[in-house]
């Protein structure tokens, strides 16, 4: 079997594939009404929020889509706060369909500074919305959100939150943030197959909601919504999906939020002075490093991309790869979800045997 430390999919426990051979059941009927209620529930618990929470069938950039689409207008301003690949994505979708995008970008490794969002909102306060990705794992960076909220809120904007691959494993209490949609992912650390988008909705979100007109079908919360007052999906649902992330949301709760997000906080550590060790340099602030991902430098001769298959070839390891401009400079450890210290101290083993085959000469 694989090792698979990538920032998602992320492994299974298997109690929860075991609940995704479930036989199928009417997902207008009685016992799939129960379950889908039952896991909004503990969804809000999870997501720290009174608000409407909704399931969506499809990835995290599906729910990014739905944020969008459903509190704005074509040509509306919104303010891009971006320091990697998935705060581009974001706004390439409100660009796509129609916004017009004020990007405010960061160097990639870096934190976004709340306090450079305050001139931008100034000077353009036609801005309606913000767009930010709290955990950018492509460069392994967890902007300051609580900060970035404070200034966004200061000028009664909309606060549209990537929180894919942070909900779940990293403190992120939507409601005292003020965040008006917030995004996850099941394939994150929630410990499920991918498949599944969650999505909290505001109202200051439900208000923009009214009067937003950009083309939505699929994505219509309203439908979200009035579907859910009778415990039902407007579309078919990922039926079996939803059997597992019953199954995982009540593990995560027998664990408690709080011991969740310090576990996570132990396991980075454990990563990134794991790494340091070897004698490798973290990619990311170390300030703002992530605790569901760890971004490693290519330097000192190390082939990051050769790493990486000795790792799979040779141990059965699979770590994730930089994106875009940062293929073949970065690598990355997925360390959210089902995860312990045991498991990324086999990493930190691999790695210490495979970095010499790999051109790695130390620091």
């Amino acid at each position: 079997m694989e090792n698979l430390r990538i920032p998602g999919p992320t492994p299974c426990p298997p109690e929860v594939l075991q609940a995704m051979a479930r036989q199928m059941v009417n997902h207008r009927g009685v016992e799939f009404i129960g379950i889908l209620n039952e896991v909004t529930d503990k969804l809000k618990q999870l997501f720290q929020t009174r608000n409407d929470v909704f399931l969506l069938t499809a990835s995290g950039t599906g729910g990014l889509e739905a944020a969008i689409v459903n509190t704005l207008s074509p040509g509306d301003k919104v303010l891009s706060v971006s320091n990697g690949v998935f705060g581009e994505r974001f706004a390439t979708i409100a660009q796509r369909f129609g916004a017009e995008v004020i990007p405010l970008r960061f160097e990639w490794g870096k934190a976004a500074e709340a306090e450079a969002i305050r001139p931008a909102l100034r000077a353009n306060p036609e801005i309606k919305a913000v767009l930010v990705t709290h955990n950018e794992t492509s460069t392994g960076v967890t902007n300051d959100l609580a900060a970035i909220s404070s200034v966004v809120k200061e000028f009664d904007k909309l606060l549209l939150v990537d929180a894919i691959s942070s909900l779940g494993s990293i403190n992120l209490p939507v409601d005292e943030w003020r965040c008006d949609v917030a995004v996850s992912g099941s394939q994150k650390g929630w410990m499920v197959p991918p498949g599944l988008a969650m999505v909290s909705v505001s109202q200051a979100a439900w208000q923009a909601q009214a009067k937003a007109r950009m083309p939505r079908f699929y994505w219509d919360f309203t439908q979200a919504r009035n579907y859910l007052e009778r415990g039902q999906t407007p579309w078919t649902p990922a039926v079996s999906i939803v059997f597992a992330l019953s199954v995982s949301l009540e593990m995560l709760l027998k664990e408690g939020l709080a011991n969740i997000i310090a576990r996570h906080a132990r396991v980075a550590r454990a990563a990134r002075e794991g790494v340091k060790s070897l004698g490798l340099s973290l990619f990311a602030e170390e300030n703002y490093a992530s605790n569901t991902v760890t971004a490693v430098s290519s330097s000192n001769g190390l082939d990051s991309k050769k790493l990486l298959r000795i790792l799979e070839e040779k141990h059965h390891m699979i770590l994730g790869e930089g994106q875009q401009k940062l293929d073949g400079k970065i690598f990355r450890i997925g360390h959210l979800g089902w995860v312990t210290v045991a498991d990324i101290k086999t990493v930190i083993s691999a790695l210490k045997t495979a970095l010499p085959q790999a051109g790695f000469t130390g620091s």
